[in-house]
């Protein structure tokens, strides 16, 4: 009897290639401990070029000019500007010349308030009772009122420059009435009647304002 061949098992079709995962293009998300860092972290300043150029006052800059600041030794106090004097060295602080300078200012100032003074006094002399419209009389007691104001602060000026005058005679002018350090050329210029350096003011008013006194 023939031996039975046995039939070649079928063979099985090849499995396709399984295709490579497709690469995520998103970003992980974050932890919420990133979210926090990234939500609270301070903001990173721009970047920028700092200036290097340096803003000179200009009591520097009268100093760096040494016509200012040697103008002092050729001319009068009372030829001097007000820059010249601001460019003279600390060690001449109130010398005979800025002695000199600001009696010339304080000087000047007493005759503008008493000129001032004089033409007030004309127009407060005006009489008012003759003049018929009631309005126009108002307006002229307004303006009175006016002149009166004026007249009282210039009469507290003219009192505040006699007391400066009177220290230059002896010698006080210049120093703070509370501290006797030197109250400044830059604020003697811009008030010559000062008696009180900045700080010292600057407290005044701060003692003022708080106890109203």
């Amino acid at each position: 009897m023939a031996a039975k061949t046995a039939a070649a098992p079928a063979k099985k079709a090849p499995k396709p290639k399984a295709e490579p995962a497709a690469v995520a293009t998103l970003e992980a998300p974050h932890t919420s401990a990133s979210r926090f860092a990234d939500r609270f972290a301070p903001p990173t300043p721009p970047t920028r070029a700092m200036n290097s150029t340096v803003i000179e006052s200009p009591r520097t800059m009268a100093k760096a000019d040494p016509k200012l600041a040697n103008a002092w030794k050729t001319k009068a106090g009372t030829e001097l500007t007000d820059a010249e004097v601001l460019a003279m060295p600390e060690a001449e602080y109130m010398n005979a010349k800025q002695l000199e300078f600001f009696r010339a200012k304080l000087n000047e100032l007493k005759d503008g308030v008493l000129s001032n003074a004089g033409e007030t006094t004309e127009h407060l002399r005006e009489d008012t009772s003759i003049v018929p419209d009631p309005a126009d009389r108002a307006t002229i007691e307004e303006e009175h009122a006016l002149e009166l104001r004026t007249r009282d602060r210039e009469r507290k000026l003219l009192k505040k420059i006699m007391q400066s005058l009177a220290r230059l005679d002896s010698g006080e002018y210049g120093y703070c009435d509370e501290t006797g350090e030197p109250i400044g050329l830059g604020r003697l210029i811009a008030r010559p009647t000062a008696t009180l350096s900045l700080e010292a003011q600057q407290r005044r008013e701060l003692k003022q304002k708080m106890f109203g006194d």
